[in-house]
């Protein structure tokens, strides 16, 4: 009994301490303005997006019954998954904030001329074009706001943690937009539906209006308009890339062609292998997604002997299950287990399809409906993760737009498969491959997600040169990869460090200790740990302008003279900060 006792405490301490963490996450979240606006608008548009979809899909089937809605949904995937990769392109090469503003404006004037279709009661097929037109403009929109949100956080943690919010935010509203449309269409009409969707869309749009990051962010606009994006960094083991340019490769000024541009994302992708490995392990897992459009209503129906009326009960169990695990997923923020818990979700996507091949009954397909809901956030918040925090800024937009083609392909390719699946080996056999199929690549990559972890830890010391203010400004990825690139020095008490007249080869930080500053022979200060020195030598590029020595013990971070620059010079704000400190300091 007292076992028994001490195993409820433990649980209900874990429990609390989930909660916990969840809640300090997310009011970390809403205390940053930025981030605060971005789920909020994010929260307004979904919904509203929900809504609009039911009327489409309730004016379809009463124009043209279940296979209108059926063609016009396949026609509408299969335009999306090829959009994506393609508008995603505008994601990085103009201001992010400009193209989530145009993105909902053009929708809710797509929307509105609907809704005049509607009133003016014209043929289906412009009310067809407009409503796809709408899914189509949209594509550009998450890519835009997922490649723009690293740039509005502080913490490699807040970035998981708004991922978070994000997720359980698409979880709620994934049941409130549906029920406002039924809803409104019961009591009023379906063009009030669809102008709530474009009163939404303008809601998304004034709140990122409001959205101010800092001028860094504008400036890496201009460096990704220069740089050369045919590809990511060719890197066998994925890491943190800078955002920077360079030439079209034959040392001349040509620019890559407006496919090859397209293209960047997925070229990104498949040369670097963890980003490989995510598209892998997700797409493995979308198949399955896809997938459950056809065999939850075999379980409605052969299972739970409801009828087809039966998959909405399953789904919004899915539903709850998918709240609980973007909690759960907020709650673990803070532990840097980003490849490992994605890889866990993709896992809950197979266990429960074996309850149901062992066990099919009612009590195993709401199980494994609420298991698969809870691991669906665990692999969607920390996917786009690890994506921001290994890939260069300067295609982040792009590899965001070839992740959601190939999702989407993937989702089609799974619901289009599963009929002959079913018809060729059986229900359960086919949900025995199917639990197979998703777990081999998740369970196969474990290692190497374990791996990837180790190496999205923030360097111990990039704490320390985010105090700083020309590093500041900073993207998170440039300066992690600062942080690995500093080099530790030691200074016994008496030790000159720098002397004046010197050629300038490197920053130096000053980790712990004192130095005396002096000139010409004449002591002009102290510096202690977390200030610096050496910057108006390698700025200016003249020879040390004083000498530097160690007045006790003292530990030192330095940093090469190309990196310097590299970082520095790669933002105007940057720039401007580290001009400000050198007038001070030469005055």
């Amino acid at each position: 009994m007292a076992v028994d006792s001490g195993v409820s405490v433990g649980v209900a301490d874990a429990v609390r301490n989930s909660i916990r963490d969840a809640r300090t996450s997310i009011a970390s979240v809403f205390r940053n303005p930025a981030l605060r606006r971005m789920q909020l608008a994010l929260a307004g548009s979904m919904i509203g997006d929900w809504a609009y979809s039911t009327a489409v899909i309730v004016w379809a089937y009463g124009v043209g019954g279940a296979k209108a809605v059926g063609v016009w949904g396949a026609i509408r995937f299969l335009l999306m998954a090829v959009t994506s990769p393609l508008g995603s392109a505008l994601a990085d090469r103009l201001p992010r904030k400009k193209v989530l503003i145009a993105s909902d404006l053009l929708r809710a004037l797509v929307v509105v001329a609907a809704t005049a279709c509607l009133v003016l009661d014209t043929p289906a097929w412009p009310i067809y074009v407009l409503a796809t037109a709408a899914s189509l403009i949209g594509c550009v929109f998450r890519p835009a706001q997922m490649s723009w949100m690293p740039s509005l956080t502080n913490r490699p943690e807040e970035l998981t943690a708004s991922n978070g919010t994000s997720s359980t935010i698409e979880s709620i509203a994934f049941f409130v937009g549906p029920a406002i449309g039924a809803s409104l269409i019961a009591l009023t009409n379906i063009e009030t539906v669809f102008l709530l969707n474009a009163a939404t869309f303008l809601w998304s749009a004034f709140l990122v209006l409001g959205i101010h990051p800092h001028s860094s962010v504008v400036a890496s606009t201009v460096a990704r308009a220069e740089a050369d994006t045919d590809g990511g960094p060719d890197s066998s083991d994925g890491g943190v890339g800078v955002v920077g340019g360079g030439g079209a490769g034959d040392g001349d000024d040509a620019k890559p062609g407006m496919l090859a541009e397209m293209a960047a994302g997925f070229s990104t992708i498949a040369k670097n292998r963890d980003l490989l490995m995510v598209a892998i392990i997700v797409c493995a897992q979308t198949v399955v997604a896809g997938a459950t459009l056809v065999f939850t209503v075999i379980f409605a129906v052969d299972i739970v002997k409801t009828g087809p009326e039966g998959v909405g009960f399953i789904d919004s169990v899915f539903g709850v299950g998918a709240i609980v695990g973007g909690f759960y997923a907020i709650a673990r923020a803070s532990h840097n287990k980003l490849a490992g818990d994605m890889a866990t979700g993709t896992i809950l996507w197979a266990i429960p399809l074996l309850l149901v091949v062992v066990w099919p009954s009612p009590v195993t397909v709401f199980a494994s409906a609420i298991i698969m809901g809870f691991g669906n956030p665990l692999v969607d918040v920390n996917f786009a993760t690890i994506v921001q925090r290994i890939t260069p800024d300067a295609v982040l937009g792009r590899v965001f737009g070839a992740y959601e083609g190939a999702l989407i392909g993937t989702m089609a390719l799974g619901s289009a498969v599963m009929p002959f699946l079913i018809s060729w080996v059986g229900l359960r056999p086919g949900l025995a491959l199917l639990a197979v199929l998703v777990a081999a690549p998740a369970i196969g990559f474990l290692p190497r997600c374990r791996r990837l972890d180790a190496t999205l830890i923030e360097p111990e010391d990039a704490k320390l040169l985010r105090g700083i203010p020309m590093f500041s400004p900073l993207t998170r990825a440039t300066l992690e990869l600062l942080a690995t690139q500093l080099t530790s020095e030691s200074a016994p008490a008496g030790r000159t460090v720098v002397r004046e007249g010197e050629e300038s080869d490197r920053f130096l930080v000053i980790k712990s200790g004192a130095v005396e500053v002096s000139q010409n022979g004449m002591f002009l200060r102290i510096e202690r740990a977390g200030d610096y020195f050496g910057e108006i030598g390698l700025l200016r590029d003249v020879p040390r302008t004083a000498t530097v020595t160690a007045t006790e013990d003292t530990e030192l971070l330095s940093l090469s003279r190309a990196d310097f620059l590299d970082a520095v010079s790669g933002s105007e704000e940057s720039r401007v900060a580290a001009d400000d400190i050198i007038s001070r300091r030469m005055g």
